[in-house]
């Protein structure tokens, strides 16, 4: 037992001195007998661990001798559950969601829940005098890392300069067939149809130009597990784009082989790293890949992913 180590309940958090410098997640992997890197990482997202009395969602943050850190328990605001999302990050002016496979962005009919209707839901129970504003959008079944604004002017301060302000965005997804090369790139101009169906062509057809980096991380003949990072955020992108090379996400009912295998469309928004708008701060959030992702590739193990 770690000699730092004191007896943890809801009023004495968990608490670890930082001797040498050292990442956050080695830190609390080392320190916590090797608890498995996913936990660590649910934990961060949780808001629960601190640095010098700060909390941070920084899987990376860069420790330094002397610095104190605690693992804590969630305050009444920070227990805030619905099946449907989680808030990874929270200030005066913003929110950074984890939203399941299944739920809209939003939508101008008030019947459904959405991420914005929930979100709008916790601001009434707890007081806050605030709405929330889409500062970009999922499709239903994409699930992962989400930004909204708690006013417009600050949504407006991410729409003017989208680009300098969130310097990375990076996807996972399952896909059908083995790719044929580790990495690469795919530009194309993307237009929808009268029926909403989104069209590629490698040349301009009064679209919007896309492109699309793409790693794959893993391979068989079946499947591949591929990390997409966008340059532009164009409606369906990724889903055209995987088409385009002829390896269409899993599950993808619209741009897809008719491969479900998985039970959902094997796409997440997995990485969101940000410039905060008013404080000037960078953000970096991960959130873990879905546990279904791993069932194709069961030779991969838990730390791999």
């Amino acid at each position: 037992m770690n000699k730092d180590k004191k007896p943890h309940s809801k009023s004495n958090p968990l608490k670890f001195n930082v001797t040498e410098a050292s990442p956050l997640m080695e830190f609390l992997m080392a320190k916590m007998d090797g608890i498995a890197r996913n936990k660590v990482k649910r934990m961060l997202a949780n808001g629960i661990v601190s640095v010098d009395g700060e909390k941070t969602t920084q899987y990376d943050f860069a420790l330094q001798p002397g610095m104190v850190v605690e693992i804590g328990k969630p305050n009444a605001k920070e227990r805030f559950h619905s099946p449907w999302l989680k808030i990874v990050y929270e200030d005066k002016y913003l929110l950074v969601i984890d939203k399941k496979e299944g739920l809209l962005t939003n939508s101008p009919t008030k019947e459904q829940d959405t991420a914005q209707s929930i979100l709008n839901q916790y601001f009434i129970a707890t007081q806050q005098r605030c709405r929330a504003h889409t500062i970009h959008r999922l499709d239903r079944d994409t699930s992962g890392l989400m930004l909204f604004a708690k006013d417009k002017k600050v949504a407006l301060m991410f729409e003017e300069d989208w680009k300098g302000t969130v310097y990375d965005r990076r996807y996972v997804a399952v896909v059908s067939g083995e790719m044929e090369q580790k990495e690469g790139k795919v530009e194309s101009w993307l237009k929808d149809n009268k029926a909403f169906i989104t069209y590629s062509s490698p040349t301009d057809n009064g679209g919007k130009f896309a492109e699309t980096y793409y790693e794959t991380l893993f391979s068989t003949k079946r499947y591949s597990l591929v990390e997409l990072r966008l340059q532009t955020g164009r409606k369906n992108q990724i889903r055209v784009h995987m088409q385009d090379l002829g390896h269409p996400v899993v599950g993808d009912k619209k741009y897809g082989n008719g491969d479900d295998s998985l039970g959902r469309l094997a796409l997440h928004a997995y990485k969101l790293c940000f410039r905060h708008p008013v404080k000037g701060t960078e953000l970096e959030f991960e959130t873990p890949f879905p546990s279904v992702f791993k069932k194709p590739f069961p030779q991969l193990k838990d730390e791999e992913l």
